[in-house]
């Protein structure tokens, strides 16, 4: 039994997995697995650790980004952790990296796809192409909503192809002490409530444009806390 091509095809390129991977997992059992959580809770650490986990396993892979805090190709942690990252693009087209990779005889096992709720619908479905025609596993990481507390399309699509989705586990607390919902935009010392879903910040009080991570009725009410004085 071979893997199919991408061109519907069922040559297998040198280097790829066919009916049994090196790691001994059978065909068809690969998964799109999609972990969301909030700002700080740690999903770009997450990935780095499972991408770490699989190649410790003999598994190979691809890591992929979009819009990392850094600007550049990298998946980056707040706790100093980076790792080189493909940059994906609107015109990226996720099969065709695996299409390539194989081509030039390297298997790929995985992907892992960082800030995922900045990808495109499109490349969702990719995702789950991948996973369900070509036994490749994909594990996503994202925000699941906005500012506004709107679903991102990407995350939304996500939530509704994925095998499995787990909310990441690590608590983050807004400043009244309750757990940490929704991203607040920050801007001028207020909350943002209009402008472009995705605009990039940082967490620093400092920045001119920061994110803060809210309870639900800190976000709605537009309080930031005691430092900072704040028109509802």
């Amino acid at each position: 039994m071979s893997r199919p091509t991408l061109d519907g095809s069922s040559d297998t390129p040198a280097g790829c997995v066919a009916a049994r991977g090196v790691d001994g997992r059978p065909a068809h059992a690969a998964a799109l697995r999609f972990y969301w959580g909030p700002m700080d809770c740690g999903k770009s650490t997450m990935a780095l650790q499972m991408n770490y986990n699989h190649a410790r396993q003999g598994r190979r892979g691809l890591v992929t980004t979009r819009i990392d805090r850094s600007l550049g190709p990298q998946v980056t942690t707040r706790i100093g952790l980076a790792h080189e990252a493909i940059e994906i693009t609107d015109e990226v087209d996720l099969r065709a990296l695996v299409r390539d990779a194989w081509a030039d005889g390297v298997r790929v096992d995985y992907l892992i796809c960082d800030e995922a709720s900045f990808y495109s619908v499109q490349h969702v479905e990719q995702m789950a192409e991948l996973v369900d025609s070509y036994d490749v596993d994909v594990y996503a990481f994202g925000l699941a909503t906005d500012f506004r507390s709107c679903l991102f399309p990407a995350a939304q699509r996500l939530f509704e192809l994925a095998d499995s989705v787990a909310r990441i586990q690590v608590e983050v607390l807004c400043w009244c002490g309750r757990e940490g919902l929704l991203n607040a935009r920050v801007a001028g010392g207020r909350v943002v409530r209009e402008g472009e879903q995705v605009v990039i910040g940082d967490t620093v009080d400092t920045a001119e444009v920061r994110y803060q991570v809210l309870c639900r009725r800190h976000h709605r009410n537009g309080d930031l806390g005691p430092r900072i004085t704040v028109d509802a």
